[in-house]
């Protein structure tokens, strides 16, 4: 059976009338993340480009005709839930999402409880992705927790091993770094995001592979070491976000990709606020 037959067998019998499904939304920067949660799991998930020009009736064809593909009817849902680290396009997802269901979907932010105890200087600065993540993280796995999140910004978390938000990193993510590179040299071309045979480059492109691929994973390595230094512990360490696949790989420890970190977060912090 074919991956994606597989996965729609799945969507048909979680889109039974006795199932309650959670339309979960994450915006981030470069991709827009949709998800159907149920009790039992993760029915789909999909993947479509942050647009900032799109209206609420576009985003709501672009859903309509993604959901209609996965053969997902809308009374299946019995809610929603965003997360955004967009704020020009939560307003539009949020009226483009009561135009699909008839409903206005739970928004990630202020009044919203988490559970999440955050030890930051101020709280309320903290992105809701690396809330919704945290969260997720902290209901799944045995802490203390390092979490990565590669997309266009890479983040690293930590959580101590009594559910503590502690802070973390925000460096420049993997395509950020390279197109920053290639935009600002004039001998530098652009290249693709795989890995060279070796670290020692022994040509351009090879160096410049090597810089992007080896170099992020060992800023990940060598983080990882030093929060754990701070933590005092070994952690679990976790990574999600679209570019994580290409740069765990190359990574020396021992790391769980899990790239529906954030839907499995929302789900359950819809879970805490639902009435």
């Amino acid at each position: 059976m074919s991956e994606f037959n597989k996965k729609t067998s799945v969507r048909k019998e979680s889109t039974n009338k006795n199932t309650s499904m959670i339309l979960a939304i994450d915006i981030g920067n470069t991709n827009i993340v949709v998800g159907g949660v149920t009790n039992s799991g993760i029915s789909f998930t999909t993947r479509i480009s942050t647009d900032r020009t799109k209206t609420e009736d576009e985003y709501a064809i672009l859903f309509k005709n993604l959901l209609e593909l996965q053969g997902i009817d809308f009374g299946d849902f019995s809610g929603s839930i965003i997360s955004s680290v967009v704020p020009p396009i939560t307003g539009i997802m949020k009226r483009s999402i009561k135009i699909l269901l008839g409903t206005n979907p739970m928004v990630v932010g202020h009044g919203i409880n988490t559970g999440l105890n955050i030890k930051i200087d101020s709280p309320a600065q903290l992105g809701s992705d690396l809330v919704v993540a945290a969260v997720a993280a902290t209901e799944l796995y045995p802490k203390p927790i390092i979490i990565l999140d590669m997309g266009t910004a890479t983040t690293i978390c930590a959580i101590d091993k009594d559910s503590n938000y502690l802070g973390g990193i925000i460096y420049p993510g993997v395509k950020v770094s390279l197109d920053s590179l290639t935009q600002r040299t004039s001998q530098l071309p652009a290249i693709s995001l795989e890995a060279p045979p070796k670290a020692i480059g022994k040509n351009t492109v090879d160096c410049m592979k090597s810089g992007i691929i080896y170099g992020s994973a060992s800023m990940c390595d060598g983080m990882i070491e030093r929060i754990e230094d701070e933590l005092g512990q070994k952690a679990t360490i976790i990574a999600t976000g679209g570019l994580a696949r290409l740069i765990l790989p190359h990574c020396h420890r021992e790391i769980i990709f899990d790239d529906n970190l954030i839907i499995r977060g929302l789900k359950i912090i819809y879970d805490k606020n639902k009435f």
